[in-house]
């Protein structure tokens, strides 16, 4: 019996293609991740961004990431499906670390405010910009 275990996969669609296409991509990817035992707990559609290079001759492409558990015997299959997907530019799949998932809980949690020591930079030169 294998366990599961909680990764993420982030893959490059081919950017010209229609934008109902991209979806039924996503949809067909997504659909394979769970027929294969795997259960999608997020997915983000990042959108069209320009790559840093070409690859496979397109210099536009459309991201996706996704966060999922499955069984690591399931990783293979999946991998190899996005290999022989036409419309997959490209893709990566890590698998996340107990730390790296708490690290991520926290910084959502965290309070998005700026340290004091900013501020207190901050405060004499506003007083000067004020005399």
């Amino acid at each position: 019996m294998s366990t599961r275990r909680l990764y993420e996969t982030t893959y490059i669609i081919n950017a010209a293609l229609e934008d109902a296409e991209i979806e039924e991509s996503i949809a067909r990817i997504s659909e394979y991740i769970v027929q294969h035992g795997g259960t999608i707990q997020e997915l983000n559609r990042w959108g069209r961004r320009r790559m840093a290079y070409p690859i496979k001759k397109k210099y536009n492409g459309y991201y996706v990431h996704c966060i999922f558990e499955a069984p690591p015997s399931s990783i293979p299959v999946i991998d190899r499906y996005l290999i022989l997907d036409d419309s997959v530019l490209r893709h990566l799949t890590l698998q996340l670390s107990e730390r790296l998932i708490e690290y991520r809980t926290q910084r959502m949690a965290a309070p998005t405010e700026q340290p004091a020591e900013v501020s207190a930079e901050k405060a004499p030169a506003e007083q000067a910009t004020q005399e």
